[in-house]
């Protein structure tokens, strides 16, 4: 076991854990942070897309020792206040974009990561960003128009 610090949605949280445990079980079973999904364990499904430093990545395959003082951003944390959430999360509601809702975190902090890095992105730009998250439901082109929408709330 192992104290680790942790700069999570802007806050520093301690956990003391197992070096190698991926941070998807430090989130969700230490720091109960749970809107962060474990899907295929492989990071292949996207479920557990979480960002560090702006980035996505899938945080069934990092182990927090590799985290560092890098900061940390959940779905929980992506709301650009208490009370206002966040443009790619609104227009998620509108369109009506998840049926079942599992992968729907996953889906949205890629989106989030992808229109921080561009903002005005392409068709084909979304779906290259979007190609590693995985829809049973296959709401794909609800998730592809929510992004679009996204994007012109956010740069008027």
């Amino acid at each position: 076991m192992a104290k680790f610090q942790l700069k999570i949605n802007g806050k520093q949280l301690s956990v003391d854990v197992d070096p190698s445990t991926p941070l998807l079980w430090v989130l969700r079973d230490h720091l109960h942070l749970v809107g962060t999904k474990y899907g295929c364990g492989a990071g292949a499904c996207g479920a557990c897309t979480v960002h560090l430093n702006g980035n996505a990545l899938r945080s069934c395959q990092l182990p927090v020792s590799a985290v560092g003082t890098q900061a940390i951003t959940t779905i929980e944390g992506i709301a650009t206040s208490e009370t206002e959430m966040h443009p790619v999360q609104k227009a998620w509601l509108e369109l009506d974009v998840a049926q079942c809702g599992y992968c729907q975190t996953g889906q949205i902090m890629s989106a989030v990561a992808l229109l921080k890095r561009n903002p005005n992105p392409t068709e084909a730009e979304i779906e290259a960003a979007m190609t590693g998250n995985i829809c049973r439901c296959g709401t794909y082109i609800r998730i592809k128009a929510a992004i679009q929408k996204a994007a012109k709330s956010t740069t008027k």
